[in-house]
């Protein structure tokens, strides 16, 4: 169990992080776009930390888990807690794969596919325009005003 709150947030809190979205952003975290492949700020981040929702802040990838792929796109072999990713079937542009949302605003972050290293497998695609990142240490960014695990340096 998750110490974060994982309640959606209110329409009224959606709308003003929605505001705040490039349109770049928006285009990928609200409408399932994807970004171009080797271009993501991400990318080749070496800093040790957790990479979190863009939209609501929520921690999703701890960089211990960070590999690299080779296809363009930040990867992961592990979510920062199974609870705070959500699976979904996903059919479109004649496949079939498993996207992966932000379990509290569900918000698109990418993929998950079953050709990661070790220990799991798994390999968690994402787009960096997904994400935002708090270095060990520093605090988490929290828009919705949580408290909680959400006032707790990230580590």
């Amino acid at each position: 169990m998750s110490a974060f709150d994982l309640t959606p947030p209110t329409d009224a809190q959606r709308q003003a992080l929605e505001s705040s979205l490039s349109p770049d952003e928006a285009r990928v975290l609200l409408q399932h776009g994807t970004e171009a492949p080797f271009c993501g700020v991400f990318l080749d981040n070496k800093r040790d930390g957790v990479y979190c929702c863009r939209l609501c802040a929520l921690p999703l990838f701890r960089s211990s888990t960070k590999f690299d792929s080779g296809t363009g796109w930040p990867s992961f072999f592990a979510p920062f807690a199974p609870e705070h990713v959500r699976e979904i079937r996903d059919t479109s542009h004649g496949m079939i794969r498993t996207e992966i949302t932000c379990a509290r605003c569900g918000s698109h972050l990418g993929h998950v596919f079953p050709d990661g290293p070790p220990p799991t497998f798994e390999r968690h695609c994402l787009n960096s325009v997904s994400l935002s990142f708090t270095e060990n240490g520093a605090s988490y960014d929290d828009p919705l005003q949580r408290g909680g695990a959400e006032a707790e340096p990230a580590g």
